[in-house]
């Protein structure tokens, strides 16, 4: 009986080692060759396997930029004359992709197109007919209607305030503008709502002081003649440099103010005076069609 146990297991290990090198010749001759005696048996040559690597980023690849697409499509519309599907696609770059290299070219454009409309006779939606009654000014008309004498004036084609005649019609806007004044950007922005307007540079953007964000109104308007503040019913102010101040704060939005020259100097030269968010004259006198006292101004302050 004991022997019999003896045999078993001798033959159990036996058919256990054939089983073993069995399984290491298939791996020799199939996989990976193994030195020694595999080798010896069944001489087996592979070919090296190629190495895999994961790429690598190339930074002279472009960036994938979403909103250039966008703005190269509203270009194409822009060509056939399709204004509307193309404001739209503008429109979706400067509220979606602000930070596209699109972006400032597809706010300047879709701004003008949002000026035409707001300053068109042709497009009435938002205006109205004002129909003269007896003993009404100007300033009332304006104040009536929260718009300003500069846009009745543009909206009527007047050369000057001349006297009103009751029954007399003029066109009028309310002016419900927000202004946005980012700094760090150097950005002055009009929005109606959540919609954006038009965008304008700052020539310069000096808060003084004022670090922090704030919420703030236009309190007036005024030009500048000479060294004289003119307001907007006196005959000087069409041809004045345009001033809006602000409420709670010193600082103003304006353009250039002249300062005193000596007779050497350049006559177009002109510095800022003081802390404040300076446009071109050219600029300027368009917010001062578009803008009038109560309306909103955010400083949008932000780094260091």
């Amino acid at each position: 009986m004991r022997l019999w146990t003896l045999i078993k297991l001798v033959a159990g290990v036996v058919v256990l080692g054939v089983t073993v090198f069995t399984g290491l010749l298939v791996w020799h001759v199939q996989n990976e060759p193994i030195d020694g005696i595999f080798t010896k048996l069944v001489p087996v040559q592979f070919d090296p396997k190629p190495m895999v690597s994961l790429p690598v980023a190339n930074a002279d690849l472009p960036e994938i930029d979403p909103g250039a697409k966008i703005f190269e499509k509203a270009a194409e519309l822009i060509a056939i004359d399709k204004l509307p599907e193309a404001r739209e696609r503008l429109r979706t770059v400067v509220n979606t992709y602000p930070r596209s290299k699109a972006a400032p070219e597809a706010r300047r454009i879709v701004g003008e197109m949002n000026l035409d409309d707001l300053l068109s006779a042709a497009h009435m939606e938002d205006k109205a007919i004002h129909i003269v009654r007896p003993g009404e000014s100007y300033t009332g008309i304006a104040m009536k209607h929260n718009t300003s004498l500069d846009c009745i004036v543009y909206l009527n084609g007047l050369m000057d305030l001349k006297g009103l005649h009751p029954g007399e019609e003029l066109v009028v806007m309310p002016l419900d503008l927000r202004v946005l004044v980012e700094p760090g950007r150097k950005s002055l922005s009009l929005w109606k709502g959540g919609q954006f307007i038009k965008e304008y540079p700052l020539l310069s953007a000096d808060v003084g002081s004022h670090k922090s964000a704030q919420v703030t109104k236009i309190t007036s308007k005024a030009g500048i003649a000479g060294d004289r503040r003119v307001s907007p019913d006196m005959r000087d102010y069409r041809e004045s440099e345009k001033v809006f101040s602000l409420d709670k704060t010193p600082l103003q939005i304006r353009s250039f103010h002249r300062e005193d020259k000596d007779d050497d100097d350049d006559d177009d030269d002109r510095r800022p005076a003081g802390p404040g968010f300076i446009l071109s004259v050219e600029d300027a006198e368009e917010l001062a069609l578009l803008l009038r006292p109560g309306n909103e101004v955010e400083i949008r302050v932000t780094g260091p």
